[in-house]
């Protein structure tokens, strides 16, 4: 082959792959318009100190459970603000507690991320609830609702079985249901006060956890919402620090547990954040008035700023997380 016949061939070759090249990036974004419909803009820098409401709060007490749409200021859990990009599509995620705080951004989040969202909540958070399961459903997901008292076992029992059914199956667990009632001295507090509380934070996730695991394949993951309680027990809540440092504790033996089958278990660990559960007796309402002041930030979190949290630990992108506690408390607390 002689030089002039070599160059026009390498020119032929080259052409040729510069114009598959050309059709795989054009093929690219066919398949996702925005792309050049709808360019990013660049996100704008927020002070996480001036983001959400601080201190003082208006004092303001509900009945517990307590309910989001009577608070004042209202909860925000990233009903406008979360995006979703796919992270779970397909998935089936069961979370208790799901009507508010950080189940219901859970929730949220997981079916803009593309899962399938049962929640759990007590009838009488049934105002909430209905919220959450019409988000869950403008997302395009199934939407399955199952209020019940987690303070049965027969409860728990069936409320996974229900969510299996309802939702074809169940591959992320969310133990988020919480009860915390402050009493400022042991002597205050009586036997039905702290079996309701043990029965509700550490009897119902045993129990669900052991009627799940049958469903739950490697891939699958357990995610228990435990608190900076765990690290730093407030005098006024006894019973529901306990608790807390129990959460930290199953996680990390149920994650050497179940890590060898390919089943990742891990906590969030969330300082004050603004939910239904301070106002209806979790804290007094000297502390409702100041609440979460006394944080670097100056403030307390909104659940939907740990909402990225849950979808994080959920993913299959984060398969190495296992018997890890993720804190999300303004700069005080641990971990």
């Amino acid at each position: 082959m002689n030089e002039e016949n070599s160059i026009t061939r390498r020119r032929v070759i080259g052409g040729l792959g510069a114009g598959l090249a050309a059709a795989a990036v054009s093929r690219a974004f066919a398949v996702n318009p925005s792309a050049t419909e709808k360019p990013m803009s660049p996100e704008q820098l927020q002070d996480p100190t001036s983001k959400y409401a601080k201190p003082p709060f208006k004092s303001q007490e509900q009945p517990w459970p307590g309910l989001v749409g009577k608070m004042d200021p209202r909860p925000d859990h990233g009903e406008k603000s979360y995006k979703g990009s796919g992270r779970l599509l397909g998935r089936k995620a069961l979370i208790t507690g799901g009507d508010s705080g950080m189940g219901r951004a859970a929730a949220i989040a997981y079916a803009r991320e593309g899962a399938d969202v049962a929640i759990n909540y007590f009838p009488t958070e049934q105002p909430d609830a209905d919220e959450v399961i019409a988000l869950i459903k403008e997302a395009g997901r199934k939407a399955v609702a199952l209020p019940g008292d987690l303070r049965q076992e027969s409860f728990c029992t069936k409320l996974v079985a229900d969510a299996v059914r309802e939702l074809g199956g169940l591959d992320i667990l969310v133990n988020n249901a919480g009860r915390q009632q402050a009493r400022e001295s042991i002597m205050d507090m009586s036997s039905e006060d702290f079996d309701a509380t043990m029965k509700t934070n550490i009897y119902a996730p045993f129990w669900i956890i052991k009627a799940a695991l049958p469903h739950l394949k490697p891939g699958s993951v357990i995610i228990g919402t435990t608190s900076e309680q765990a690290y730093d027990p407030s005098a006024n809540l006894y019973d529901y620090a306990q608790t807390k440092a129990a959460t930290m504790n199953y996680v990390k033996s149920l994650a050497k547990q179940l890590g060898p089958k390919g089943i990742r278990v891990n906590g969030v660990a969330p300082g004050p954040i603004w939910t239904p559960l301070q106002i209806s007796g979790g804290a007094t309402q000297e502390k409702v008035k100041k609440f979460g002041g006394d944080t670097p930030l100056g403030r307390p979190g909104q659940p939907a700023e740990l909402a990225s949290i849950y979808v994080q630990l959920a993913a299959s992108d984060a398969s190495f997380a296992n018997g890890n506690i993720y804190g999300s408390s303004g700069g005080s607390g641990q971990p």
